[in-house]
């Protein structure tokens, strides 16, 4: 078995690097794909706004011409400014059920991270903030959300035996069709709405959508500097994230909250259109995005996985406003199924929200750390 780095400059060695899931999945219709070319944009250090202040490296364990593990290693240095910590994040961690493989290409992400003075390995966690992190250690049995990490039941035993243990979890749920919000849910709204001011308005285009952009912006640095993993993004990261958003938006689905003619929030659900991916293999062209834009019409799976409120605006019931329009949300919109994804379980007060809302809990996602030095040594 060999571990090498991928050359980001040969367009064959980026193939076989974004390749290898597809095949480790191709039977797996619990797995939601990524858009290929997401990835390779991630490998361009020309394109991506990740490598105008961080660096990054990507590894291969191979045997006979074939792939056994992956992994990319990122020395995210507006992470560690923002934090004070001295992290290497981990991310794109793919491996047949093998330690060897497995246990090569963490070491070398952490030999990496070592070279450039980092001390732990977080991992996974992506190149932009907005990625969701972790790695599933319970559901497996259910189909994954759009976007959202899904694992073979093998990986955390794999992390555990290359030296990693538990940063922080998250936990996933779901609502489907036919609940009914609790009549002092309902209450608590129009009390809310009188009292403060606060109103929901849907988006009526992608066109207004781009013209919120500055002011979500804003918003996205303002409203989760409590989350685990935070730093702050900047306009080229914003750029992005919004391209991103507009590919797979149905603006009727996305919510802007307001006090007065000043934004206080957001909530964006989308149409999961994982079976289309799936379908497709990840691929927009030649033929695959015919498919993807018949999914984003007529699918009833929906992900909600953006919700965000101005600190000065909580603790003054307007969080509970947005998770009553999720309900109104997917009413109009005639979902059957929602997956809510990733609160912190440390997140007490969102996690109470959920449940009064009605969401079922049904995922967890696990965030793993160690040292750089090797599985036996403590943090630093």
């Amino acid at each position: 078995m060999k571990i090498r780095r991928v050359d980001v400059r040969k367009k064959r060695d980026v193939r076989r690097f974004i390749d290898f899931p597809f095949q480790l999945y191709a039977q797996d219709d619990r797995w939601s794909p990524p858009l290929r070319s997401g990835v390779r944009l991630t490998l361009d250090r020309r394109r991506h706004p990740f490598y105008a202040h961080s660096d990054a490296a990507f590894f291969l364990a191979e045997q006979n011409g074939r792939t056994l593990a992956r992994v990319a290693v990122l020395d995210n240095r507006r992470y560690n400014d923002h934090t004070g910590r001295n992290a290497a994040f981990f991310t794109y961690f793919d491996s047949l059920d093998d330690g060897d493989a497995a246990r090569g290409v963490l070491n070398a992400a952490a030999g990496w991270a070592e070279e450039r003075g980092r001390t732990i390995l977080l991992g996974p966690k992506g190149f932009v903030r907005s990625d969701a992190p972790g790695l599933l250690v319970e559901g497996f049995e259910y189909e994954a959300a759009l976007a959202m990490p899904y694992n073979y039941e093998y990986y955390p035993r794999l992390l555990e035996a290359a030296g990693f243990v538990k940063e922080v979890d998250y936990l996933s749920g779901y609502l489907t069709k036919g609940y009914e919000l609790p009549d002092r849910l309902v209450r608590l709204v129009d009390a809310i709405k009188k009292r403060y001011g606060f109103q929901a308005r849907a988006l009526r285009s992608k066109r207004e959508l781009r013209r919120w952009i500055p002011a979500l912006q804003k918003i996205n640095n303002e409203a989760f500097t409590h989350v685990w993993g935070y730093y702050p993004i900047d306009e080229a990261e914003a750029g992005m994230i919004a391209r991103q958003l507009l590919t797979i938006a149905n603006p009727r689905l996305l919510k802007i909250v307001t006090k007065g003619e000043e934004i206080a929030g957001f909530l964006f659900i989308f149409p999961d259109i994982s079976a289309a991916l799936r379908k497709t293999r990840g691929r927009l062209f030649p033929l695959g995005w015919i498919t993807i834009l018949r999914a984003l019409k007529t699918t009833t799976r929906m992900s909600g996985n953006g919700v965000g409120l101005l600190p000065q605006h909580q603790g003054k019931g307007a969080s509970a406003l947005l998770y009553a329009e999720i309900a109104a949300t997917l009413t109009s919109a005639g979902a059957t199924h929602c997956d809510v994804a990733q609160a912190l379980e440390s997140n007490i007060k969102s996690l109470g929200d959920m449940n009064m809302l009605g969401v079922v809990w049904h995922k967890r996602h696990r965030v793993y750390r160690r040292t750089v030095a090797g599985p036996d040594a403590g943090e630093r």
